[in-house]
C-alpha cells in the first residue's frame, strides 16, 4: 500500500513538472512566426498574420496566451475527470472516504504559487508586447509622417515628412488652410460685439475665446488623399521604412484599423484636450499589397462604409509617386498612382459599396480640403 502511494506521488509530481516544463516553453517567447501557409492559419487561432514587426509580436503573444490557456485547461480538466472516474462510488465501498489532502501544505503551497507564476509571466509578456507596440523612436528615425483625419463617414490622409529613397518633404503643412482653420475658429468682432451688447453667448457658443466648430486642431497639409461619396481613398505607404501616424477627428470618435496591423486606435476630436494617445508609429511594412483599412467605431449611419486601403510599395516606388505629386498638385490621386504603375483605384474593399450620395452626400466632404 506504501508503495502504491508512493508510486501515486511520483506520478503527479512528474505530471506536474512536464506540465510546468511545457508551460515555461511556451512562455520563452520563442518566435512563432513561419512563412507556411497552413501554420499560420492553424495556430494563429483566427489572428491575421501580420505584416508589421508590432503586428507579428502581437500576434505570438495572443498564440503563447492561447496555447497556454489550452494546457492548463487541459490540466485543470483532466485532474476533474481523473477525481470523477477514481474516487466514483463503487457497489464494493464500505461507505468510507478517500485519504483526504486537506491541510496539506506542500500541495497547497504548489496550487497557490503555480497561478501566481503563470500570471506573473503573461504580466511580463504583456509589458514587453505593449513596450514594443507603442514605442515611438525619435524624429530623424521616422521616414514618413501621415496624418489622418477621420469625419462621417470617410478619411483624409495627408503627407506631412517625407524621407524615402531620395524624395523628401521636410514640413508638409498647408500654412494657407491652417492659417484659415484657424481663423475660422474664432469669433469675429461683430459676433463680439453683439454678444457683450446682449449679454447672452450666441448659437454653438464661444469656448474660451474660439467656436465651438472649431476644427484648427486638425492637421492640413499640401499633399492630400480626402475620399468621397464615390471614391474609396488610397493611402500610399512605403515598405521597410519606419512610418508615424498622427490621427484626429473632425467631428465624433471613429478608429482607425488596419486588421494587418494587429492594432486600432480611436482617432478622437481635440485629442490633446481629451489627453488622448494620438499617435502611433510602426517600424516596417513587412511586404507590398493592398490591405483594408476600417473605422472600428460605430459613428453613424455610414459607419460600415468608412473603408480606406493602405497600398503598400517599394520605398523607390513610393518616391516616384511623392515626386509626381509635387510635380503635378493639380493630379488626382488615381493619377498618381497610375504613373508608378498601381492600379488607380481601391482594389481591396470591392465587397463595401461607398455609395452614399443618395441622402447625405453633403457630409461626405470636408470643405478646407481639396478633393483630389
Amino acid at each position: 500500500m506504501v508503495e502504491q502511494r508512493d508510486g501515486r506521488r511520483r506520478t503527479r509530481r512528474a505530471t506536474l513538472a512536464v506540465a510546468l516544463g511545457s508551460l515555461g516553453l511556451l512562455l520563452s517567447g520563442c518566435s512563432l512566426h513561419t512563412d507556411n501557409k497552413w501554420w499560420n492559419q492553424t495556430i494563429n487561432f483566427g489572428f491575421p498574420t501580420g505584416v508589421t514587426p508590432e503586428g507579428v509580436a502581437i500576434r505570438e503573444f495572443w498564440t503563447g496566451t492561447v496555447i497556454t490557456s489550452l494546457i492548463v485547461g487541459f490540466f485543470v480538466w483532466g485532474l476533474i475527470f481523473w477525481s470523477m472516474a477514481a474516487y466514483r462510488k463503487r457497489k464494493n465501498d464500505n461507505g468510507e472516504f478517500p485519504r483526504q489532502t486537506a491541510y496539506n501544505v506542500p500541495l497547497e503551497l504548489i496550487y497557490t504559487a503555480v497561478p501566481f507564476v503563470i500570471i506573473s509571466v503573461l504580466f511580463y509578456f504583456t509589458v514587453v508586447t505593449q513596450n514594443k507596440v507603442l514605442d515611438l523612436r525619435p524624429e530623424e528615425e521616422v521616414g514618413v509622417k501621415v496624418d489622418v483625419t477621420a469625419y462621417q463617414w470617410n478619411w483624409k490622409f495627408g503627407y506631412n515628412k517625407v524621407d524615402v529613397a531620395g524624395a523628401s518633404i521636410e514640413d508638409g503643412t498647408n500654412v494657407e488652410a491652417q492659417r484659415a482653420a484657424e481663423e475660422a475658429g474664432v469669433l469675429s468682432d461683430e459676433a463680439r460685439e453683439a454678444l457683450g451688447h446682449h449679454g447672452e453667448p450666441a448659437a454653438g457658443g464661444p469656448i474660451h475665446g474660439r467656436l465651438a466648430e472649431d476644427k484648427s486642431y486638425l492637421y492640413f497639409n499640401n499633399i492630400e488623399t480626402v475620399g468621397t461619396s464615390d471614391e474609396v481613398p488610397v493611402l500610399v505607404l512605403p515598405t521597410d521604412t519606419r512610418i508615424e501616424f498622427r490621427l484626429a477627428s473632425a467631428d465624433v470618435i471613429h478608429s482607425f484599423w488596419i486588421p494587418e496591423f494587429i492594432y486600432k486606435l480611436d482617432v478622437m476630436p481635440h485629442p490633446g484636450k481629451n489627453q488622448q494617445l494620438s499617435m502611433f508609429q510602426i517600424e516596417e511594412i513587412e511586404r507590398e499589397g493592398a490591405f483594408v483599412g476600417r473605422c472600428a467605431e460605430m459613428c453613424g449611419i455610414y459607419h460600415a462604409m468608412m473603408n480606406f486601403e493602405l497600398r503598400a510599395v517599394s520605398p523607390e516606388a513610393f518616391a516616384d509617386y511623392i515626386e509626381f505629386r509635387q510635380a503635378n498638385p493639380t493630379a488626382t490621386n488615381a493619377e498618381a498612382l497610375e504613373s508608378i504603375g498601381e492600379e488607380p483605384y481601391s482594389i481591396s474593399t470591392a465587397p463595401f459599396k461607398t455609395g452614399r450620395s443618395d441622402t447625405r452626400d453633403q457630409n461626405n466632404t470636408i470643405e478646407t480640403a481639396s478633393a483630389n
